[in-house]
């Protein structure tokens, strides 16, 4: 049995894997599971992989891995969230993705990427599963079941980047600014919105939409004094903001 990794090293080896249940999906792309999906158990999936894994606990703000080291493996988030960050030749960086409990990140490898086209980083204390490129590639051949749940994983997240897209080009901050805060929330999952429990700064809100924070400071007071979000010791988002995404 492996022993628990430090907190320093993200590729050390961790501990076995505990056995918990995912959460169910939090907004960030995730789909519930359904009659005809069954829900993608983190069990099986680490059962197939031989021990040849290792599971790591991230500090907050804790890298995964950097831009453009080498693309070498696939994770999986067991616990907590974790923050893509792209930074350009000047410095700038761009939040490009939030993922949460039950989702994959780092999966370019497995199309020939040889260096990471991002930063990955712990938004909170998480807990990551690592997979070898190798290992993962034997898994999807020999677990069809595993494979078809990793697919529709994919499609999900190519849906989601192009809606972002879509977002990007053709709405103004404001809206894309309330369209992230209903994502984070779990708009339009089972149950409704939930309140946004991680701390999500204002520069991290402006990274996501691309804008400045006193832009994103305005929009968020414009929406606490319409009655969109509310602040009772974590962010809580409104249905009601949605009508800021239906006006033209």
């Amino acid at each position: 049995m492996a022993a628990r990794r430090k907190p320093t090293d993200v590729h050390a080896h961790g501990q076995p894997a505990d056995g918990r249940r995912p959460a169910r999906a939090n907004g960030t792309g995730q789909k519930t599971a359904t009659a005809d999906q069954p829900a993608f158990d983190p069990t099986m999936f680490l059962a197939t992989l031989n021990r040849r894994h290792t599971v790591s606990d991230l500090r907050r703000d804790e890298v995964v891995f950097r831009q453009s080291v080498a693309a070498d493996a696939v994770f999986y988030i067991q616990k907590g969230k974790i923050k893509i960050v792209v930074t350009s030749k000047q410095g700038k960086e761009a939040v490009v993705g939030i993922l949460g409990v039950g989702e994959f990140f780092g999966e370019g490898c497995l199309i020939g990427q040889p260096l990471r086209l991002a930063t990955a980083k712990a938004m909170i204390e998480s807990q990551v599963v690592r997979v070898g490129k190798a290992e993962m590639l034997r898994v999807l051949h020999a677990e069809p079941t595993f494979a078809e749940l990793f697919m529709t994983h994919l499609l999900t997240r190519n849906s989601r980047i192009e809606e972002d897209l879509v977002d990007q080009l053709f709405n103004s901050s404001e809206k894309r600014l309330a369209r992230t805060l209903l994502l984070l929330a779990n708009f339009g999952k089972e149950g409704g919105p939930q309140p946004i429990t991680t701390r999500i700064s204002q520069e991290t809100l402006a990274e996501i939409i691309g804008t400045t924070r006193p832009r994103v400071s305005h929009f968020m007071n414009k929406f606490r004094k319409l009655g969109f979000i509310a602040y009772n010791g974590h962010l809580e988002v409104h249905s009601s903001l949605l009508s800021v995404l239906l006006r033209d």
